[in-house]
């Protein structure tokens, strides 16, 4: 097996990306497709499709990693808690080893964002590093040591599905989420959640974008509605400093672009995290949406292997 390159593959809802790197993390082409959304054998086809155009440049049978939307159930190897819902409880590591011939290596694509931002992003040098993905949901990937911390259940880092800490009066019951509970931390984190938040306090029909646009641009309404989403992403990683402690917290997603959130969050957090001084550092990515491939693609490090 040619071990030069790495091919990465980050499997999202609505698009496909593929990308071969290099051993000093250079990315040498990088390509993209719509995911075939409902249909999973087209989506295997996708994948494999994306690798052989990339095997074509580069040369056969290479190293390939894939991040999903979901985790492989430790008992089965089938996919669980996947918003891309036509992968739920199909054997997707076995489907694409043998339609590529060869073994694949699969991870929760929180956790590849975390393992890039560690291995060679933001939080490189970095012994405990919590990888946060606030977008169309809010998950997160925890690496120690370079390695990823999949847990005994697979869902190590699946924190946007405990209720959000220390919540206000007006915060309670909390929004429907679609795991079937109520007030799950990604209900107000994601970009969906922001643009309901915002609804539900007079505000017009904005999605998240245009509600930080806003903001930034001095409407009132919108500058609260961002204030009180920095003051629940506060709380939010305040419990989980409490229980890891790490190092950095590096946020990727759509919202990790909110440049105001990395002075604004580790202010307010101190009321709640369990020390007289917190240390932590919150970071930007430094890889931005390319983090999903190149930690798929480090899955290959045999620092990295899951633990």
């Amino acid at each position: 097996m040619t071990t030069g390159y790495r091919i990465g593959v980050d499997l999202g809802g609505t698009k496909i990306e593929a990308s071969a790197i290099d051993r000093g993390g250079g990315m040498a082409v990088r390509h993209r497709v719509p995911t075939p959304a409902g249909d999973y054998a087209g989506t295997i086809a996708a994948v494999v499709a994306l690798v052989r155009r990339i095997e074509d440049q580069l040369g056969p049978l290479l190293p390939v990693g894939v991040g999903i939307p979901g985790t492989l159930a430790a008992a089965t190897g089938l996919v669980k808690n996947a918003n891309s819902t036509w992968l739920i409880d199909r054997p997707l590591g076995l489907d694409l080893a043998a339609a590529l011939g060869r073994e694949v290596r699969l991870a929760n694509d929180a956790n590849c964002f975390a393992l890039s931002e560690a291995s060679d992003g933001a939080a490189a040098g970095c012994r405990n590093v919590f990888g946060v993905i606030l977008g169309t949901g809010v998950g997160g990937g925890v690496v120690v040591d370079g390695r990823i911390v999949v847990g005994a259940n697979a869902i190590a880092g699946e924190w946007g599905h405990n209720p959000l800490p220390w919540p206000r009066p007006d915060e309670l019951p909390g929004p429907d989420c679609y795991c079937g509970r109520k007030g799950c931390i990604e209900t107000f984190l994601s970009g969906p959640g922001l643009a309901a938040d915002h609804r539900r306090h007079g505000g017009q029909d904005l999605d998240g974008r245009r509600i930080v646009a806003r903001a930034a641009a001095g409407d009132h309404q919108c500058e609260t509605t961002m204030q009180r989403y920095a003051g629940r992403l506060a709380r939010a990683l305040a419990s989980v400093i409490n229980i890891l402690d790490p190092d950095a917290i590096v946020l990727g997603g759509g919202l990790s672009g909110i440049a105001g959130l990395y002075r604004e969050v580790p202010r307010r957090w101190g009321e709640f995290v369990f020390s007289d001084a917190v240390v932590t550092r919150l970071l930007p990515p430094r890889h931005g949406d390319s983090s999903g491939v190149r930690g798929a693609a480090w899955l290959w490090l045999p620092e990295a292997a899951a633990g």
